[in-house]
């Protein structure tokens, strides 16, 4: 009927992701070797697959089940559509709250992927407050927008500066000294999802501690509370509190030059629903040996076992051990002791007459209770620190000490941080650090930590684009993990820097003097007046103008690449832009819909900064388009950026590369999981000289149901 071959097209559709989209790269751990022969003989072959940073893959043993689960889907979303003919197939479910919530298939199908209906139902009946609305705070406005979280607030009376050009997109030099950011920004985000209900909060003139009643009113019936920009210490704590109090998790997050924190509080008790999001793990049993507790050898040409301690399993098809675990529905507790073996807590199997030696193994995921400690506890003793940087561990702790420092100098100094380059005041808030350093941070290597705090200090009142753009990715998954319950969170602190980029010593004051008027003057305040020139005659080449392609695109319109009298962009993407594009690729609109990629994103960066000069095409890189991509055209630039998806293509631009000597910017995503690799010609490893092994599984994108 022709039902029946409608539900086997959305299937073909849905579950093998054939229309156009697919992963731009690899998990952190494989480099983008994610692209079977298979996958790369599509690529070649349709090159239909762009950039996505929503996509998710299916192990190989669990293939079937998996297939068979997601064509379910796919039906139920068919059958379920309020308009059975419309090819966006609205799931229409129930929602924590006593309206029902509608999820387009279409647009959210590589979300769906990775949270899966259930957390996406769960995040769609949710409320969001958002106070601040500089570089970070757009970030993560645009980026629950784009999620589909139910409805945003946004709060900022603030009026705009010239630091907030260089990171919020949605401001311009016309903007500059008008009041409400919150309320300026209002209507261009609206419009990046038509399901979302994006307000302003009214009632709030200031954000300082008088007016913490009209804050605090805000936070009713709110799901999380994000707040992205300096506020008042009593303040937080009181928004912490009253976050408690209505059930809401609070998110704290700050940028300041190439320094940056989160700190996340779900409440005394966050139940996660899936802790990492992976399918369940599974192993063959090579032997369990019958003694007090049970212990498990797995097969080890079949990989590690994947499990923790605390995880549960089940074992099905075991031979041997008197049948003690033949009922495959009982679940056992695991403590882990090796990548192949563990103990089963509790069991004692010793007086079995044999072992087993034959078997399978499948992990079950429970949820996980986490407890938080408040902002305030946190503060005193921020405990263990998760790691952004494993080469600098004992930089949390100096970060923590250097914010504490911040915020005190802020309220000393009406809530503003110090000026570029001001060294006086650089000062005082090293002093103010040595003043708090109960735990002596400060004795030991005292130079290169008092180095950190001026830096910080100094370029405190800038607001980068790519820190902005890094920063509000994690806040925004955060705030997605806050609403839906599932991967873990962080837990207190987090902190974050680029201190590589920053010279031994701070600039001097004339060379990151600000003149108040410029959309660079937040970079001009950390690398000074010399670095922005360069950046601004920067000629380079983007290949793929899909999920990543359009955040590059983003920051370098907003850093100034290519807008000086010698700089140029030139970017190429062969695809149109399809509907289930627009849930990440931010440039896109729904008036765009079977546009060229490369145009429209070319266009939507020039309309943020007109002084961009750019190039767009529509031709594959490849050995059939060296007479448009050849010696001339190399000659030109000063470097490459990928946002592609498939292996061939990357190995392709990166053997052209090391042939002229350029720079190469590598980065790939596959669902929550991502990795970046920067190429240097004869100074760092190139992309292709070194192979992963064979996946275990692969992406869903290359699977066929028919």
């Amino acid at each position: 009927s022709k039902r029946v071959e409608k539900l086997r097209s959305m299937a073909k559709c849905d579950v093998a992701l054939e229309t156009e989209e697919n992963a731009e790269g690899p998990p952190p751990s494989k480099r983008a070797r994610i692209g079977t022969e298979e996958k790369e003989k599509e690529s070649v072959k349709s090159n239909k697959m762009s950039s996505d940073n929503m996509d998710a893959t299916s192990t190989a043993e669990g293939e079937s089940a998996t297939l068979l689960q997601k064509v379910a889907d796919v039906v139920m979303a068919s059958c379920c559509a309020t308009d059975p003919g419309s090819p966006a197939a609205v799931v229409k479910v129930s929602g924590s709250t006593t309206k029902d919530v509608e999820v387009d298939e279409k647009l959210y199908s590589r979300q769906l992927y990775v949270m899966g209906h259930e957390a996406q139902r769960r995040m769609m009946a949710s409320r969001a407050l958002l106070v601040g609305l500089s570089g970070l705070g757009a970030e993560v406005a645009k980026n629950c927008i784009l999620a589909g979280i139910s409805s945003i607030t946004l709060c900022d009376p603030s009026e705009v500066t010239s630091y907030d050009l260089g990171a919020n997109f949605y401001l311009s030099e016309s903007d500059l000294g008008k009041a409400n950011r919150a309320a300026i920004c209002r209507d261009k985000l609206a419009e990046l999802n038509q399901y979302v209900n994006v307000d302003v909060a009214k009632d709030v003139a200031t954000l300082g501690e008088e007016s913490e009643e009209d804050v605090l009113g805000l936070l009713d019936g709110m799901s999380v509370v994000v707040i992205t920009i300096p506020l008042p210490t009593a303040l937080l704590h009181a928004i912490n509190d009253k976050c408690r109090v209505v059930g809401a998790s609070f998110i704290y997050s700050l940028t300041t030059g190439v320094f940056g924190q989160i700190f996340c509080d779900f409440g005394a008790e966050f139940i996660v629903s899936d802790k990492d999001g992976e399918n369940p793990a599974t192993s063959q049993v090579e032997s369990v040996i019958p003694a007090n507790p049970a212990v498990v050898k797995v097969l080890e040409d079949q990989g590690r076992h994947g499990l923790e301690t605390g995880d549960c399993v089940t074992f099905s098809r075991v031979r041997g051990l008197d049948g003690a675990l033949g009922d495959s529905s009982k679940q056992y507790e695991v403590k882990a002791t090796g990548p192949f073996t563990f103990e089963l807590v509790g069991l004692d199997l010793s007086g079995c007459s044999e072992p087993a030696t034959q078997g399978y193994i499948t992990q079950v995921k429970q949820p996980v209770t986490m407890s938080f400690r408040t902002y305030k506890e946190c503060l005193e003793d921020p405990g263990e620190l998760m790691m952004s940087d494993f080469a600098k561990f004992d930089r949390p702790q100096l970060l923590h000490l250097a914010y504490r420092a911040m915020a005190a100098y802020a309220e000393k100094n009406s809530m503003q941080y110090p000026n570029p380059g001001d060294a006086a005041a650089a000062g005082e808030v090293l002093d103010i650090a040595k003043s708090i350093d109960e735990d002596k941070l400060l004795e030991n290597d005292s130079e290169k930590a008092a180095r950190i705090i001026k830096h910080l200090a100094s370029g405190s009142r800038s607001v980068l684009s790519p820190m902005c753009a890094n920063l509000g990715g994690i806040v925004g998954q955060e705030v997605l993990k806050a609403c839906s319950g599932k991967f873990s969170p962080i837990k207190g602190f987090f902190f974050f820097d680029a201190d590589e980029c920053l010279p031994d010593e701070l600039l001097p004051s004339a060379e990151v003097a600000v003149s108040g008027k410029s959309r660079y003057d937040s970079q001009i305040a950390v690398f000074g007046k010399e670095m922005q020139a360069k950046l601004l005659d920067l000629n380079y080449f983007i290949v793929g103008a899909g999920a990543i392609g359009c955040e590059m695109l983003k920051n370098w319109a907003l850093m100034g690449v290519g807008c000086g009298e010698k700089g140029h962009i030139h970017i190429t993407d062969m695809d149109r832009i399809e509907k289930s594009n627009l849930s990440r690729q931010f440039l896109f609109r729904n008036s765009d819909i079977n546009e060229f990629k490369s145009t429209t994103a070319a266009q939507a960066a020039q309309w943020m900064n007109p002084s961009m000069k750019i190039t767009p095409y529509q031709e594959k890189v490849g050995g059939n388009t060296e007479h448009i991509f050849g010696d001339d055209f190399y000659d030109k630039i000063d470097g490459v950026c990928t946002a592609l998806d498939n292996v061939e293509a990357r190995l392709y631009v990166d053997q052209r590369c090391l042939f002229y000597r350029l720079p190469m910017l590598e980065s790939g995503t596959l669902g929550t999981k991502g990795n970046t690799q920067v190429v240097v010609p004869h100074l760092t490893e190139n992309y292709g000289a070194t192979r992963d092994p064979p996946e275990k599984s692969i992406p869903v994108c290359t699977l066929k149901v028919s």
